[in-house]
């Protein structure tokens, strides 16, 4: 009976697997030996990492890359952190309604999300012209095509990607916690510093590395955005992959290993320091 189980469960698992590979894997080891590749007389070499890692101009792009993933990162997960626990203090048909709410907005990017802040924010988006009508003229400092507008556009898709991570992490915070800490003359400070933040940081922490992960990978909304005008890892792999003028696929695919390393290297420090404060609170 086991061995007719494990035989179904292989069976129906075919089909993924073989979408796994033909899409994922295959595409991947293609893009690792094309990375390789000489441009001029054939052969592989390192000429394509040697490039992509000396160029001023690539390094400017992976610095660029990081710190816009690392600001929108902390500035989703802190606005989350209070959106997420309000969310718990809701009725639960408000909770139901919010969250998928929330599972809606952190699919809206690419494209029509930069679009849409284009329509709200751009130089005669709705919201500058309103702001200088009624003469405050608050977004006069405001450029949508520059490193803040990035950013904000960047943690818009952060902000619910973030609740949904951390809204069931509350939920292992028992009630019976709090009114234990309160009975013993513990304040709401004490009682999230010494019981709450330690139960939800290894969450935190990995909420975190995902949402670096995905705004490291982003490039619809930031080309949409701001086309090749800013200097972004994912849009000079678009740009050498299908370049109008000059085409170089091989140096497209180097950058996209060496961003692929990027993103396996945030997630490998997350899990070191979430097994740090697991064994610590231990």
């Amino acid at each position: 009976m086991k061995q007719k189980t494990l035989l179904f469960s292989l069976v129906a698992m075919l089909p993924f697997a073989v979408l796994v590979i033909a899409f994922e894997i295959v595409p991947l080891i293609g893009m690792l030996i094309d990375s390789f590749s000489k441009d001029e007389g054939g052969g592989y070499g390192l000429q394509q990492y040697i490039t992509a890692l000396t160029n001023p101009y690539y390094s400017k792009g992976m610095l660029n890359s990081l710190l816009i993933s690392l600001y929108s990162s902390l500035i989703g997960i802190g606005i989350a952190l209070v959106a997420s626990y309000s969310i718990t203090q809701m009725p639960k048909k408000i909770q139901s309604m919010m969250i998928t709410f929330s599972n809606m907005t952190s699919n809206f990017s690419g494209v029509p999300l930069a679009f849409a802040y284009i329509i709200l924010l751009g130089t005669s988006g709705i919201f500058t012209l309103l702001s200088k009508d009624f003469g405050w003229d608050i977004l006069s400092a405001f450029d949508l095509y520059s490193w803040s507008g990035l950013v904000a556009v960047y943690v818009y898709f952060q902000i619910p990607l973030a609740i949904l991570l951390l809204y069931p992490t509350y939920a292992g915070i028992q009630k019976s916690w709090r009114e234990s800490a309160a009975l013993l003359g513990a304040s709401s400070w004490q009682f999230w510093r010494y019981i709450g933040l330690p139960v939800i940081f290894p969450s935190v922490v990995g909420t975190f590395s995902i949402l670096f992960a995905n705004a490291m990978g982003a490039y619809a909304t930031a080309y949409a955005l701001v086309g090749g005008s800013y200097n972004l890892v994912p849009i000079r792999i678009g740009a050498l992959v299908s370049g109008d003028v000059v085409s170089q696929p091989h140096l497209g695919s180097a950058l996209a290993m060496i961003l692929g390393l990027m993103m396996i290297g945030a997630m490998w420090i997350n899990e070191r320091m979430m097994r740090r404060v697991r064994r610590d609170l231990r």
